[in-house]
């Protein structure tokens, strides 16, 4: 009997980029996240809103973290599009796969939007392209996170068609102490 294949595949992307998108009346490029958007993401997220901030997995206002993460991007475990209006972010979608082999065929969607780009769609755009991808790399279950009181994110994925997965009492943490719900939405092909 052949051995079955238990390999994590690379997020291999075969989209067209970049491509021009229409969210409200402004329009956008999209195109895949780059080694040269190091100093432009950390630029992007310094001019986030400090609650923004609090529930992101990592602190990308840090180049050293940025860079892991386009490492991520450059092994295959990660996927990001970045949304621009003018040469400037405007936002991203990303999509993370970890490398534990049991789990191969979920990934992690991850969408943040500046704040003068928020009510125009963008946010739904970006996931919509990121759903796109995952579904043409062959994944089955893409899963978003946020705290419970994040009530806009929870109604964008809900319109997406993510349904709630899990609700985990006190589960993160902000940076003054205070502990937050952690909803797990979660979308299937």
């Amino acid at each position: 009997m052949p051995e079955p294949d238990a390999t994590i595949p690379r997020l291999e992307v075969e989209r067209s980029y970049p491509r021009s998108v229409t969210s409200g009346d402004r329009e956008l490029e999209l195109r895949q996240m780059k080694r040269g958007d190091l100093e432009p993401m950390v630029s992007f997220a310094t001019s986030l809103p400090q609650e923004d901030l609090l529930f992101l997995m990592t602190d990308i206002r840090r180049p050293e973290v940025v860079e892991g993460w386009i490492d991520s991007i450059e092994a295959g475990s990660r996927f990001t599009v970045v949304a621009e209006e003018s040469g400037r972010l405007a936002g991203y979608g990303s999509l993370f796969r970890n490398d534990i082999l049991w789990t191969r065929h979920l990934a992690e969607i991850r969408i943040i939007v500046s704040p003068e780009h928020r009510g125009c769609g963008l946010g739904g755009v970006l996931a919509n392209e990121i759903l796109e991808v995952a579904r043409d790399v062959g994944l089955k279950k893409i899963v978003a996170r946020m705290p419970r009181d994040q009530v806009g994110a929870r109604t964008v994925f809900r319109k997406l068609g993510f349904d709630l997965e899990s609700m985990l009492a006190d589960w993160v943490i902000d940076l003054e102490g205070k502990t937050h719900d952690l909803v797990i939405m979660a979308f299937e092909f």
